[in-house]
């Protein structure tokens, strides 16, 4: 067999491959700085404290009408509440949330307040209630005020699952 000649004018390319490794400073270079990347990812300066999440909200149904506030349930523990108020009554009414002291010791700490909730409408407020008695009334008078009994704190919804 006759060796191979290439066509004249035309060169003949080699059949080795062409490395195009980068320098060696260069790869050090790199090295070096995605090192000091690494090292900073994992500071252990921080320490943050794994606390349980809070119990479930329980919603309280309350109705006001003209004589009187209703709630349900009365008793329940101590935590996070959502409030529904439907105002049955024929005038708008403002409902408050308050801790009942001993008569003639003022007004109770306000755990929530409501605006002005027109007759026929619907109002939702949410509260965090500690242990004491509560009393729900309206800024009217006439209208009696309905009691809330809360007991010992709630356990901890940490392990329920599906919950905000």
């Amino acid at each position: 067999m006759r060796p191979r000649v290439p066509p004249s004018g035309s060169r003949m390319r080699s059949r080795r491959p062409v490395s195009r490794s980068m320098p060696r400073e260069a790869m050090a270079f790199a090295c070096a700085l995605s090192l000091v990347g690494v090292a900073g990812c994992g500071s252990s300066s921080h320490t943050y404290k794994n606390t349980s999440r809070p119990p479930s909200p329980v919603v309280i149904s309350a109705s006001i009408d003209d004589h009187r506030v209703q709630i349900s349930p009365k008793k329940l523990g101590a935590g996070p509440i959502t409030l529904v108020i439907t105002n049955q009554s024929t005038a708008p009414q403002q409902v408050t949330l308050e801790t009942s002291d001993a008569p003639g010791s003022g007004p109770g700490e306000k755990a929530v307040q409501t605006g002005p909730i027109s007759p026929r409408e619907t109002a939702q407020v949410n509260a965090d209630v500690q242990r004491g008695t509560y009393a729900l009334h309206v800024g009217g008078n006439g209208v009696r005020a309905a009691r809330l009994v809360v007991g010992k704190p709630r356990p901890s919804s940490q392990n329920d699952l599906l919950q905000p």
